[in-house]
């Protein structure tokens, strides 16, 4: 069905999530968006995979990129979308209202209006945020197109209740593994048990004390987490190996390479192999560029703790901020749901931003 850009924010947040793309399946909606920004004569329209990017190309001075994933974690009996009204505020509930198709919609809903903005602009809309880093849809601009993501400023629609959240804290994901040696769980004491000797690695993530940092002046929380745990061969066999999943979130300040190695001594003698590595963000507010958004906007600036892609606008040389509806604490959540009025407000906001004179 195709998307109507003129529907407004909130009917076009509805209709966009109505459009199932869980990570991996965002076909269907980057042809339905792609179809529906090729109308707008204004724009130069790229489409590179599941990617699709809409330039203006007005000779302004300067270029802003604002940019939204389009994928989403997995649906778990949460659509199609309703809406609910809950202590007198009207939401949209269902799944990617919050992380992040609300300001996606926002953006898409901008796209035909601004025909004279302020700013050159150049609108990316991509996939597979949601999963490891090597499939990202902006990882894949920079190495095929990275002159699609030249800017001197951008914004990344992320969930975050209509204030503006700087950086960002990176994140690592590494296994720790015991081994032992395999026995007739009958006969134990001939065997060694791999999924007991994960004992000390979960007392050493339970008795962790998150850190929090001040970086540019705001204060990010660290976490350490383990994630996912497996291990085991059969019921009636010791096991002989266990491997403990952990994610690291580290605030801007650290390096990857020093989050690495803050794991490895932490787990000591025992085999941390790294899975996933993204470097954090700093929070680049300090910038004529955030200092005016800011103030356009109306919002007050605080951490992001989760990863997003400012990172990799940061890596860059692009400072970059989070902007868009939605309670980061309901992303994810099986009861996901964005207030009305904060995509409506971000959506002013933008527009307010981007039109002054």
């Amino acid at each position: 069905m195709p998307l109507d850009l003129t529907a407004g924010p909130v009917d076009l947040t509805r209709a966009i999530c109505d459009i199932e793309s869980v990570s991996g399946n965002e076909k269907q909606l980057a042809d339905a968006i792609e179809h529906a920004v090729r109308a707008l004569g204004h724009l130069e329209v790229t489409r590179v995979g599941n990617n699709v990017v809409a330039r203006t190309h007005l000779g302004r001075e300067k270029r802003v990129a604002i940019a939204g994933h389009i994928d989403t974690v997995p649906v778990n009996d949460n659509l199609p979308t309703r809406f609910e009204t809950l202590v007198g505020v009207d939401y949209l509930w269902g799944r990617g209202t919050v992380d992040m198709k609300a300001g996606v919609a926002v953006q898409l809903s901008l796209a035909p209006q601004l025909v004279d903005p302020r700013y050159d602009i150049t609108w990316l809309w991509y996939d597979n945020e949601e999963v490891s880093s090597d499939l990202n849809g902006l990882r894949r601009l920079s190495a095929e197109r990275p002159d699609l993501l030249e800017a001197d400023f951008a914004i990344l629609g992320e969930p975050s209740g209509g204030e503006v959240e700087g950086g960002c804290n990176g994140t690592l994901r590494v296994d720790v593994r015991t081994t032992g040696l395999r026995a007739h769980a009958a006969r134990p004491w001939v065997g060694d048990n791999a999924i007991h000797k994960a004992a000390p690695i979960l007392e050493t993530l339970a008795r962790y004390t998150p850190r929090e940092v001040r970086v540019d002046g705001l204060v990010y929380r660290e976490a350490l987490n383990a994630v996912l745990i497996s291990g085991g061969v059969a019921t009636n066999v010791i096991p002989d190996e266990c491997v403990v999943h952990v994610n690291y979130r580290f605030a801007p300040s650290r390096s990857g390479e020093e989050a690495v190695q803050i794991v490895r001594d932490l787990f000591g003698e025992h085999h941390v192999t790294v899975v996933d590595l993204a470097e954090g963000a700093r929070p680049g507010l300090d910038t004529p560029f955030a200092q005016e958004f800011l103030s356009a906007v109306g919002a007050t600036a605080r951490p992001k703790y989760g990863w997003t892609d400012v990172a990799r606008f940061a890596a860059l040389g692009i400072p970059a901020v989070n902007y868009g509806p939605g309670d980061p604490l309901k992303a994810h959540a099986d009861d996901e749901r964005v207030a009305l009025s904060e995509i409506v407000a971000c959506e002013q906001g933008l527009r307010r931003w981007l039109t002054a004179q």
